[in-house]
């Protein structure tokens, strides 16, 4: 039934200004939409991430959206680094760490959160 059909990624923050120049500046994403004081939405790829103004923002605990980043992933980290960005450090059974990557064999993968607490998450899939 929706096989065939877009999704959108949904993300709650706080402050939308202070999202628009984390998602904006610091990722580089693109503003395709704005509803006034409540909502953008970005465009990442193909896909499209919509933030939106929330009092429940930051009270996920789990990882919010994965970016699938391929073989760059380090180089990506690395300038999200560059940037600003704090990555997350988790331990994890069968998880080791290379310097911000958690590797399990020949995945990888970073997490880190936006100003909300939202967690992020790179993968070289």
């Amino acid at each position: 039934m929706l096989e065939a059909k877009e999704s959108i990624g949904t993300l709650a923050v706080r402050d939308l200004s202070g999202a628009r120049k984390f998602y904006e500046g610091i990722l580089g994403l693109k503003v395709i939409d704005a509803q006034g004081s409540e909502a953008l939405t970005f465009q990442s790829g193909s896909s499209k991430i919509l933030v939106y103004r929330s009092q429940y923002a930051g009270t996920n605990k789990a990882t919010a959206l994965n970016w699938l980043v391929g073989k760059d992933i380090e180089a990506i980290a690395r300038g999200l680094k560059e940037r600003g960005v704090t990555f997350e450090r988790y331990d994890i059974p069968g998880m080791t760490h290379e310097g911000d990557l958690h590797v399990m064999g020949n995945f990888k993968t970073a997490w880190f959160k936006d100003p909300d607490g939202n967690i992020l998450c790179l993968m070289n899939q």
